[in-house]
């Protein structure tokens, strides 16, 4: 890969049963601790460009725009990190949002998101991340165009209120595992490099 190529990482935060949410549930299940949020003020500070579909800039911008006019409703740590996405560099997929956007250091673009991505990790350096929007992260994955695939697995199952599963629709995918941490004694981030594969690998012989 060249130096000046960009690095794509999907970026998510999941159920052990592998829900992106849960009705009736608080943000990150009620489970973030101490360690976690401050890995995610550290991670926030860092140079990336974040990616997003309409749905997902539709809800973040909305709460962005509640936490800076009134944050009663939000935990210290959740207004911070709602503060920390305004100021980030996003790019937004979308066909039905016109410009100008009301969330800030936004850029629209209305083409095809995976081709327009191929061509940003070509002609741009630095990295992308991606912020929820499951279907995109989705597509760009069977495309081929995500070199690191980051969870962090939060204990809970949600198999009774659980929406917006992660894993619907994707290929076969082999994972390769290279950083691992626990937060809190209960969370666990998990970084992989990933390959979309056609399926099982032959059984091993002797």
């Amino acid at each position: 890969m060249s130096e000046n190529t960009a690095t794509l990482m999907v970026d998510l935060i999941i159920s052990l049963d592998g829900y992106a949410s849960a009705e009736g549930w608080p943000g990150w299940w009620g489970l973030e601790g101490p360690e976690y949020l401050a890995w995610l003020d550290e991670e926030g500070k860092k140079e990336f460009t974040t990616l997003m579909g309409a749905n997902t800039y539709r809800v973040m911008s909305s709460m962005s725009e509640q936490a800076s006019e009134d944050s009663s409703g939000f935990s210290e740590e959740e207004g911070a990190s709602l503060g920390g996405l305004a100021a980030m560099p996003k790019i937004i997929f979308s066909s039905t949002l016109k410009e100008p956007l009301v969330w800030p250091n936004c850029e629209l673009i209305s083409g095809d998101a995976v081709e327009t991505v191929r061509e940003l990790k070509r002609t741009r350096s630095g990295a992308f991340t991606t912020l929820g929007s499951l279907s995109l992260c989705r597509s760009l994955l069977m495309a081929g165009l995500v070199d690191r695939y980051r969870l962090v697995v939060f204990p809970v199952i949600t198999g009774k209120t659980g929406s917006e599963r992660i894993y619907d629709g994707y290929p076969d995918v082999s994972l390769e595992l290279v950083d691992s941490r626990t937060f809190d004694g209960r969370s666990q981030l998990l970084q992989y490099v990933p390959t979309v594969i056609e399926g099982p690998p032959p059984p091993r012989r002797g």
